[in-house]
């Protein structure tokens, strides 16, 4: 018996039960990206590596550990499969002259793959939708990006989310803080665990955002970047913090919080629950006024997240969220040559007419074909032998709701204005 071949480890399908929820998800955000003026991009899964060790940074995990990258047979270039959606959208505006004396408010959608320890909510092909805005300097874009999301949430039902932010500040106030906390972290290497040390010269930041118990109390200690702010950095993220408050959104100042890309500056936030265990994050951030010069194009500002699509349907699940059903209109059923042909014909114009119709296929008593049609949701199954195919009619029962059992016979013309009353 020849072997069944299994899907990779961390590569999941998405099964019919489960697409109602991910319908669900991309309805409500279409509307409400159409809602705050962003337009859609699409780029490619499969980008040049150069482009993330550029962009995401050549110290991140990311790049050093999670990147699936392979050389094109063809002509020996070096490719990655992307890990994120910034660079790549980033990379498209600037290839096709999308920041030129513009502004841009961008979306994106679609699936991400980092090689890492598959566990609930962490994968290794998963899906983000990600937002960018391109061109706009002042804080106000900032906050609309968190108050967008905070309005999503609302949209699909969701509670509990918490908000964090932190500036970084800029490149130079960076560099100051780096000197410092690199002499800090050189004075306690006894406590840093591996990923410490290896980080302190490359990453000193993401020392910081260690989740290991033995280090906290020293990360707390550490010196932190916003005592190394200028007036302009700090007027930014104060005006930001302003914006949020005159919106009503909470928020918790975490000044560890630094994300784990290289190329952010200024704002950067992270919407979090508890809810989902160690997968805390649903929904992150920031600004990243460097990156488009980084990447080629002329000096540009940008600011955008990403949200975790697996991660906000379990959230959804674990809530309760009602998903709307996505159920046909009828299951039309027959028995018989001639109701065969009349059944073909009706199913078509029903569709025609801009209603769900299922056909029954397959041939099968009529108790069978009642089974299908209960099991397929339907409103109403569509009931068509011998005696109505040559009368050129149709009994038509309702399956579910308010007179529910009800049946009627109804010419098959009338039919299509019968279901939608």
């Amino acid at each position: 018996m020849t072997k069944m071949i299994q899907g990779v480890r961390g590569m999941n399908d998405v099964l019919p039960d489960a697409s109602p929820a991910w319908l669900h998800f991309e309805a409500v955000s279409r509307e409400w990206l159409a809602a705050h003026g962003y337009k859609q991009v699409r780029t490619p899964i499969v980008e040049p590596t150069p482009l993330f060790v550029r962009g995401v940074g050549e110290h991140t995990d990311i790049v050093e550990k999670e990147m699936y990258t392979f050389e094109d047979s063809l002509n020996g270039e070096q490719l990655t499969l992307r890990p994120e959606g910034t660079a790549g959208c980033v990379r498209a505006c600037i290839e096709h002259g999308l920041l030129y004396n513009q502004t841009q408010r961008l979306w994106y959608s679609g699936p991400m793959f980092r090689h890492e320890r598959p566990q609930k909510g962490r994968y290794r092909q998963f899906h983000q939708l990600g937002v960018e805005a391109f061109g706009f300097f002042s804080p106000d874009i900032d906050a609309e990006m968190i108050v967008m999301l905070s309005d999503l949430w609302c949209r699909l039902g969701l509670t509990g989310m918490t908000l964090e932010i932190n500036t970084l500040g800029d490149p130079a106030e960076r560099a100051e803080h780096r000197a410092e906390l690199i002499a800090y972290l050189e004075e306690h290497q006894d406590i840093l665990d591996e990923d410490g040390k290896r980080r302190m010269y490359a990453n000193p930041l993401r020392v910081l955002d260690t989740k290991n118990p033995a280090m906290q109390e020293m990360a707390e200690k550490a010196p932190k970047l916003t005592d190394f702010l200028g007036a302009e950095s700090r007027a930014h993220f104060d005006a930001v913090c302003a914006l949020l408050d005159d919106a009503g959104i909470s928020y918790k100042l975490n000044p560890r919080l630094v994300r784990g890309l290289d190329y952010y500056n200024r704002t950067v936030f992270e919407w979090t629950t508890d809810q989902l265990g160690a997968q805390a994050t649903v929904a992150a951030g920031g600004r990243y006024d460097g990156l488009v010069e980084q990447l080629g194009g002329k000096p540009c500002p940008g600011v955008g997240y990403a949200i975790g699509i697996e991660r906000i349907l379990l959230l959804m699940e674990a809530q309760g969220v009602t998903i709307p059903a996505d159920v046909p209109d009828a299951y039309v059923v027959h028995q018989g040559e001639g109701a065969a042909h009349q059944a073909f014909k009706l199913a078509c114009s029903l569709r025609t007419a801009g209603l769900k119709a299922v056909l029954h296929c397959g041939g099968g008593s009529f108790k069978t074909q009642f089974k299908k049609a209960d099991a397929s949701g339907a409103r109403f199954a569509i009931i068509i032998g011998e005696e109505e195919a040559a009368s050129g009619t149709a009994a038509v029962k309702r399956l579910t709701g308010e007179g529910a059992g009800q049946q009627s016979v109804l010419p098959l013309a009338e039919i299509a204005q019968y279901l939608r009353g």
